[in-house]
């Protein structure tokens, strides 16, 4: 079904888009697929300002408007916002603008203070919303050791549960996010991989080495993702080159390792580049290498795997990431022999090589190629207005 009456879409976001144009974060149509809509409102809970030429691509060929209903973190916290009448107050501003829009449908990414918005949205006008979950709260507490935001979660868990509950679809995009839905006996969820960049994906055609071997690595550099242990075997190998896309509080440490273990000859450092660039270069590369401690499959890694590029990541302590198969990752101990002996091994072995790269690109095609999470995208969501309509 195609929504032929109402084409408007409210979008509630926590996220800071000038920070998406700063880190080159921009994906095509990430907020419209299939050009569904043709008037996109986004909506932050900050005061952020963008330029709107900026993420213009992120609703493709819709009319974009760009609000702010800034939710002050000072007087959230020391209020404990959640449990008293202070997020009803300020949520009456999201109300009377969506009066004034009359959307068909909101969409929130991520469960926060955005989809409470989104559900006294609904209480008020009756408005479907449709949230999507990128992390598993409970685990990630784990990986960070924080215990206070291990408190904070469970503070949050009523507010979570009922915004969770009321939605007319939870989407999580990864399948180590069910368990979390599971502790708050949330059913209503359906899991559609993350949309990751339609256009600019290259597969890759050859498995044959570059001389010097070019291996990459991209991500946030903080504490769960820190990649020192790689950056550490490449004194061990020869004849290799390491491109580090990313940034964030460890990058100086990043730096120093590069320096202190004499390999920063070897290394090159880019704190950004704009996503349609890198997707286009991933496949020029011979091996994705990375570290992450997190129970979540990052846009970082689904990217190069729909490439089809060899890659190499560490074995999680705790509970395995369920995307994560041996048969097109090549998982390896978080130690500086640990990634030596793999990237080695790739090197030496054209035909694992080969093999994990191709098997790689045919499950990722199956499981996230933007064509198949677009399609679905837009499925879910005509599905849904059209009940409401």
């Amino acid at each position: 079904m195609i929504i032929t009456e109402k084409k408007t879409l409210m979008v509630i976001i926590r996220d800071k888009l000038s920070s998406l144009v700063k880190k080159g974060e921009i994906t095509e149509r990430y907020y419209n697929p299939g050009n569904l809509f043709n008037e996109v409102h986004i909506v932050m809970t900050s005061d952020d300002k963008v330029n709107i030429d900026d993420v213009q691509k992120t609703v493709g060929e819709a009319k974009l408007y760009i609000h702010n209903i800034e939710l002050k973190n000072e007087k959230y916290a020391s209020t404990l916002g959640f449990h008293t009448g202070y997020l009803s107050k300020w949520a009456q501003k999201g109300i009377e603008l969506a009066k004034q829009i009359s959307p068909s449908l909101i969409r929130c990414h991520g469960n926060y203070v955005n989809t409470y918005l989104a559900y006294k949205i609904k209480q008020a006008l009756n408005i479907p919303y449709i949230v999507s979950l990128h992390t598993n709260p409970d685990e990630a507490v784990i990986v960070l050791k924080d215990f206070r935001r291990g408190i904070f979660n469970k503070l949050l868990d009523p507010l979570s549960k009922t915004v969770l509950k009321n939605a007319d679809l939870v989407i999580p995009v990864y399948e180590s996010i069910i368990p979390y839905l599971e502790r708050l006996r949330v059913s209503n969820y359906e899991i559609i991989y993350n949309m990751i960049n339609p256009s600019n994906l290259v597969k890759k055609d050859t498995y044959s080495l570059s001389s010097p071997v070019k291996i990459i690595s991209v991500g946030r550099q903080l504490k769960g993702k820190d990649i020192s242990n790689l950056i550490k075997a490449l004194r061990g190998l020869n004849n290799v080159t390491l491109k580090v896309v990313g940034d964030g509080p460890l990058h100086n440490h990043l730096l120093n390792i590069a320096k202190e273990y004499k390999v920063d000859d070897k290394i090159s450092f880019s704190k950004c580049i704009a996503n349609d660039m890198l997707c286009r270069e991933l496949a020029e590369y011979d091996i994705f290498c990375t570290h992450t401690d997190y129970y979540e499959m990052p846009k970082a890694i689904l990217e190069p795997l729909l490439t089809g590029l060899p890659v190499i990541l560490n074995r999680r302590k705790g509970k395995p990431v369920p995307e994560y198969k041996e048969s097109f990752i090549y998982l390896t101990d978080n130690t500086e022999i640990g990634y030596r002996d793999a990237i080695q091994r790739l090197i030496d072995d054209e035909k694992l090589r080969s093999s994990l790269g191709i098997c790689a690109f045919l499950h990722s095609s199956e499981n996230w190629s933007p064509d198949k999470v677009e399609a679905k995208l837009i499925d879910t969501y005509s599905k849904i207005v059209g009940r409401c309509l």
